[in-house]
Order: structure tokens, then sequence, then C-alpha cells
């Protein structure tokens, strides 16, 4: 056994009374990947177990409230939604070593929630980094997925440079004494957030030493060729570019990191082509917020009209 990876546990407290997030937490143990005792991850689990399953992953710097009023509208309609806390996130135990955090490592805890948790004919929703981890698992393993709904998000490749938003958004949050994580959130929704709403992004970060893992994730980012994860997101772009069941995108209108990026997906993938893809109005980086029942309708509407996508997945 190596030494203990140190990670922090964020007390129950400081999620009582979340506005319109009673849903009881369900935790599984994934491998920490340094020999040390495995990190609790939490998740929500709603819906009928048999129920065709919603894998709805979350971004920086939020968790898996974000997706709440998404869940609700897919279990209204029969669906199964599971929405998973990454690693550094939300009610999942957050190591505090800056360094514990690489693409690779979330990839893996990715992987093993998947696996442990037992998902297959998976309806991917992705968002920010839970398209970066999410999209990056659809081309590795697609034959996990029946179908993908990707909102404000891409896999880059450090191949072609990002728009400058996002590097003034790198260079803010490496360099911000205080890690403001509501008011991150509230400069990428368009319709404002409530003071309880804005109380619930910061619930996981009781301090500046929770946060090692928002801190970290915009630096992981690819952003030029020689990126430590540039190529196994190649590798996985080669995965994605033969994927044929349905993948629609359904973007915000007002998201300058991500502005373009559906189009970029939609011509690469093959399953895009004949798709409903949708461009959401009012709605910000994080389009949960502003129209997540309508962004929930978009998922709804997929699944009910390609009821045989999973037919050909083992």
């Amino acid at each position: 056994m190596l030494a203990g990876m140190e990670r922090l546990r964020t007390p129950d407290e400081r999620f009582a009374d979340l506005p319109d997030f009673a849903y009881a937490p369900r935790y599984l143990d994934v491998p920490a990947g340094d020999g040390s005792a495995p990190l609790r991850m939490a998740y929500v689990d709603e819906g009928p177990r048999a129920a065709p399953v919603v894998l709805m992953l979350h971004g920086e710097p939020s968790w898996s409230f974000l997706y709440r009023h998404v869940i609700r509208a897919c279990v209204a309609a029969g669906l199964r939604a599971v929405a998973p806390d990454l690693i550094g996130f939300g009610r999942s135990d957050k190591p505090t070593a800056r360094t514990d955090y690489t693409y690779a490592a979330h990839m893996a805890w990715l992987r093993a929630f998947v696996d442990g948790v037992g998902l297959r004919a998976i309806t991917l929703l992705c968002q920010d980094w839970g398209g970066l981890l999410g999209l990056r698992l659809v081309g590795e393993a697609p034959a996990r997925f029946a179908r993908v709904v990707a909102a404000n998000t891409f896999l880059p490749t450090g191949d072609v440079k990002p728009p400058d938003a996002f590097f003034a958004w790198r260079q803010f949050s490496q360099t911000v004494p205080e890690f403001p994580t509501s008011r991150i959130v509230a400069g990428g929704v368009a319709r404002g957030l409530a003071p309880a709403v804005a109380a619930a992004y910061d619930a996981p970060f009781p301090d500046e030493s929770y946060q090692a893992g928002a801190r970290q994730f915009p630096a992981l980012v690819p952003a030029a060729p020689d990126d430590p994860a540039s190529e196994a997101n190649r590798a996985a772009w080669r995965g994605l570019e033969a994927f044929p069941r349905p993948f629609v995108t359904a973007f915000g209108d007002r998201d300058p990191i991500t502005r373009g990026a559906d189009r970029a997906l939609a011509a690469r993938i093959p399953g895009a082509a004949g798709q409903a893809h949708t461009t959401l109005a009012t709605a910000g980086h994080f389009l949960q917020e502003d129209v997540g029942p309508e962004l929930a309708q978009v998922v709804i509407d997929l699944v009910a009209a390609t009821p045989d996508a999973a037919n050909d997945l083992p």
C-alpha cells in the first residue's frame, strides 16, 4: 500500500435544505489510482431501474445539483437519471493535492463509476468538463452508449487554439486569491441565480482547501498539440468519427466558451447526421440553470424518437 492520498469529505450538514434537490445521495467507492484507500464518489440515481438510463455529467465548478431540473423532468417522463459528482466536487471525496487531479485520473474514476453502477445502453448528457470526459469515453467505449446529447462542450486535442474567452477564464481561475464558485456559475448563467441556489454551489467547498480539483480543471484542458491528454483525445476522436448512433447537440445561444463547437461535432460524428440539433435561447454556459426543462425535453424527445438505438449494443 502506498502512502495514502490525502482527501477531504465535505460535511453532510453543508448540503441541508438544498432548493429543489431532495434526492438522496448514493455512494460508490472507486480506486484512488495510487494504491491507497478508495475514493468515495457520490451520485443521484432516480427513476425505474429498467428504464432507459441518462448519464448526466457536470463540469467545472458545479456538481450534480446543476441537473436538478433536468433530473425531475426526465424521471417524470419515465427515464432513469444518473448524475454523479466528479471526484473533487459535490459530495464526492476531494483529494487535497492539485497533482492528484489529471485528465487520466478523472477518466479512470469515471470508468470505474460506470462499471461499478453497471450502466449499459447509456444516453449521455454532458456539459463543460462532463463532455471532455464523457465524449472521450464514448470515443473509447462506443458500445456502452445508445445516444449522446452534447451541451456546451467539446473534446479538445489542442490542435485548434481555444477562443480567447477560454484563456481569460483559465488565467482568472489560476490567479484569483479565493475561488468564487457561485460567482463563477452566476457568470455563466443568463437568467441569474437566486441566493439559495448560489449557496448550493458553494456548499461543497467550506474553504479553499477543498477546491484543489476545481482549481486544477482549467489547467487540464488541452490547449496545445503536445498536451499530455492530446494523443488520447485524438484516439477518442477516431472512435467518435465512427459513432453511428444518435448524437444531438443542444447549445446555449449565450456561451462564448463553446460557441461553434456544436457545428464541429455535428460535422464529424456520423450519428449526428439528420438529427434535430438545437440552439436554446437565453441560455448561457450553464444552460441547465437557464433552460433545464427545455434541455431535458431534448433528451426525452431523442429517446422517444430512437427506441431501437440500443438494439445493436452488446
